[in-house]
């Protein structure tokens, strides 16, 4: 089944073609949810072969250019195998769900038309066997991202934040690039094993190593929403909500996770790049968990928490942690979308996403409040459901490696976690009822079913009692060293911080609630540290006047062409008008250069 695994991007491909000319309107989201059922089986079946299987590498000749060959092709590794059924499961559920949220909607079809164009780019990022591979689809995500942040794109502000979307991750993208051209430059190829043969056999510098990983890691910052530009992935949430359930869970914010663990060894090789990693993931994951502190849109605070997480795992990679930052990956693609998913079934009831406008949902929306808490206690890491066991892992790797500083970063977001999860929860769904609401649909709520299922379960797959199946697989896969267990106390210790954070929400939003005092640190963390005030106050200028510079340049360039031309054209002109044809004129010009000449030479002039 492996040799066929190019086809699992290919339905949703068909899916995206098929919507977007067929029009199939109300019928659309059974088409779209059909042909994403297909791509899901064909990844489970590659993901049982490559459970006892080796790797497959497939290519075929796509450029030769001198004595360079480029290739294109597939390869099916333990990474993207796991990926593979991660992201066609979660694009399933999503597609399912939207068959109730999106009913009516009179652009049905194409919003389906666009889900299967952004599945298609990240099943197509996740097989690529090369960078250039990669980096084709990369784009291609970007463009899936800007056209569902923006499907509502009769408000200015889903104008507003497609564009923010698409330019800011092009600024990471553009590190991407170099550090692609400059890996090419230095082995001659874009494949992944290509360049992890010349790391081994020395063939590249130190420097050029270090270079080249921050650039790529640099394009990750981008796609995953790392400090500093991670202010776009707050204001996609202006997209449909099953479209911020499949972008912050499992495709377009995981993509730059995937790309750091697909190139684990070059950051591996460098000391430097590993803890630049592991500093912005670390420094990511508590600046974002507290600006969700006080945030009020429902949306709004679980995409800072994605920030967060997205933080967390790059402080796994960082820290050596590869196993752990792939398992909380895993875990955080069920979890949150789950709760992305539940928060899309309250806005659905409720019509408003400020928490401040609910309460009392819980009695009139069990189902849907009991996921929610499913999914809140997971990201929370209580004990036995799924984030407990991967941000364990994550905290002992950071311990391991001697990352004390970094370490703590990761306890203190964890009680920050654990506190504005729970503090969401007692002010949508207990508390005095201020709207009413009801149950969604079975349509929506039965995938919200299998997430919240696997939100509890998942977590088993790599653990100290049931066994580290999930975390053996992988590292055979890319020859990691194996580490130990840790303390127990790091376990003790990250639990009580969790429940901790839970006891304190509960404290101040379970009871009688009073209008909270506005601090000036309130007010700072409410508008988000004025990160996009600073960045209208220094970068925005300063592209402008780059800008402007540019305009210069083009006039003065534009006016040089201008010149050229003219003198070109006033030439040609002298010599059509020279050229009449008329003899007579021709033998009075031959006349008077001879009387000239014959001047010139009695005259004595060259004498």
């Amino acid at each position: 089944m492996m040799s066929y695994a190019w086809l699992i991007p290919v339905f949703p491909l068909v899916s995206f073609l098929f919507l977007l000319f067929g029009r199939l309107r109300e019928r659309s989201g059974l088409a779209g949810s059909l042909l994403m059922l297909a791509s899901l089986v064909g990844a489970v079946f590659v993901l049982m072969e490559r459970l006892t299987g080796p790797t497959l590498y497939k290519e075929w000749t796509w450029l030769v250019i001198g004595e360079r060959t480029i290739t294109m092709g597939f390869k099916v590794t333990a990474l993207n195998a796991l990926m593979l059924v991660i992201v066609t499961l979660v694009s399933f559920l999503v597609h399912v769900y939207a068959n109730g949220y999106m009913k009516g909607d009179a652009r049905i079809s194409v919003f389906y038309a666009y889900l299967g164009l952004f599945t298609f780019a990240m099943l197509g990022l996740v097989l690529s066997p090369n960078l250039l591979q990669l980096y084709i689809f990369w784009e291609l995500v970007g463009l899936g991202s800007f056209l569902l942040i923006g499907f509502y794109y009769f408000k200015p502000e889903a104008r507003a934040a497609a564009k923010k979307a698409f330019i800011m991750t092009r600024i990471g993208d553009v590190g991407l690039f170099i550090g692609i051209i400059l890996l090419f430059w230095q082995v001659g190829s874009f494949e992944y094993d290509v360049i992890f043969t010349a790391l081994s056999e020395g063939d590249i510098s130190d420097g050029m190593i270090t270079l080249t990983a921050i650039l790529i890691f640099i394009g990750a910052i981008g796609k995953s929403g790392q400090f500093p530009l991670h202010t776009w992935l707050p204001d996609a949430m202006e997209g449909p909500t099953p479209v911020s359930a499949l972008i912050h869970a499992a495709t377009m914010v995981a993509a730059g996770v995937y790309l750091v663990a697909a190139m684990f060894p070059l950051f591996e090789a460098s000391e430097a790049a590993m803890m630049t990693v592991a500093i912005t993931g670390g420094f990511t994951a508590v600046f974002a968990a507290s600006i969700g502190l006080v945030q009020t849109d429902i949306k709004r605070i679980l995409a800072f928490s994605t920030v967060s997480q997205l933080g967390y795992m790059m402080l796994a990679l960082g820290s050596g942690g590869y196993v752990a930052a792939i398992f909380h990956l895993t875990t955080h693609a069920f979890f949150k979308a789950l709760l992305f998913l539940a928060a899309g079934s309250v806005i659905h009831a409720v019509h408003t996403q400020d928490i401040t406008k609910m309460g009392g949902l819980y009695r009139q929306m069990k189902v849907t409040g009991t996921l929610f808490l499913i999914g809140a206690m997971a990201i929370s890491g209580v004990p036995l459901l799924s984030g407990f066991f991967s941000k364990d892992e994550i905290l002992l790797a950071a311990w391991q490696n001697g990352n004390y500083v970094l370490f703590t970063l990761g306890m203190l977001a964890a009680a920050l976690t654990a506190f504005y999860m729970f503090r969401l929860y007692f002010l949508v769904f207990t508390g005095k009822a201020q709207r009413t609401g009801h149950e969604s649909p079975g349509v929506m709520t039965l995938p919200m079913m299998v997430l919240g299922a696997l939100a509890v379960l998942a977590g088993y797959l790599n653990t100290p009692w049931s066994g580290t199946f999930l975390g053996d697989w992988l590292e055979s896969d890319v020859l990691l060293s194996k580490h130990g267990h840790g303390p127990a106390w790091i376990m003790i210790m990250a639990t009580v911080l969790s429940l901790g954070g839970i006891a304190v929400a509960y404290v101040m939003y379970k009871g009688p609630r009073t209008e909270q005092e506005r601090t000036m640190f309130y007010t700072i963390l409410q508008n988000k540290y004025y990160v996009d005030e600073l960045y209208a106050l220094t970068v925005l200028p300063l592209i402008n006047i780059l800008a402007k510079l540019m305009q210069v340049i083009e006039h003065v360039v534009e006016g040089m062409a201008q010149g050229i031309r003219g003198i070109i054209s006033g030439s040609g002109g002298l010599g059509a008008r020279l050229q009449s044809g008329q003899v007579q004129t021709y033998g009075a010009v031959v006349f008077v250069t001879l009387a000239a000449l014959l001047v010139i030479v009695v005259g004595g002039y060259f004498s």
